[in-house]
């Protein structure tokens, strides 16, 4: 018998998965950006995060892995966007990853967050946010 079906109906009810997220962190991608004369023409590195809020929080009925997500989508269109142009800002980016990925089927909400990584000395980036909600988190 398993640990799971072991526990099946222990849980209690304040305890239930109400949301579930991929979460794709700090990715490393060179694009080039910014509108200054100095970064014309140069790659920069930037960290983007995207978080995804899926509609079906549900855990899959079984550990079959045609049942999750596909991260390495989420990833291929950041690397893809960001080598798609020269784009002056960090919000144009992030508006055309939240839009691409916006798109897909089963996202609930969304977070995209670029931060150029090597602008300033003695901070660890600067960036931009935009989500499909207001505050920290998404309402149920």
């Amino acid at each position: 018998m398993s640990s799971e079906s072991i526990l099946a109906g222990l849980v209690p009810e304040r305890l239930k998965i109400r949301s579930a997220r991929i979460l794709l962190e700090s990715l490393e991608v060179m694009a080039e950006i910014g509108f200054h004369d100095f970064e014309i023409g140069s790659r920069q590195r930037l960290l983007v995060t995207v978080e995804v809020w899926l509609e079906d929080a549900a855990l899959p009925e079984c550990d079959d892995p045609a049942q999750a997500w596909d991260y390495d989508h989420v990833r291929s269109q950041v690397h893809e966007l960001a080598a798609s142009r020269r784009y002056n800002l960090q919000e144009t980016l992030a508006h055309a990853i939240f839009q691409r990925i916006a798109a897909a089927r089963g996202v609930r909400a969304l977070r995209v967050r670029l931060s150029k990584a090597d602008v300033y000395p003695d901070a660890a980036g600067v960036g931009v946010e935009v989500a499909s909600f207001a505050g920290a988190w998404p309402e149920d």
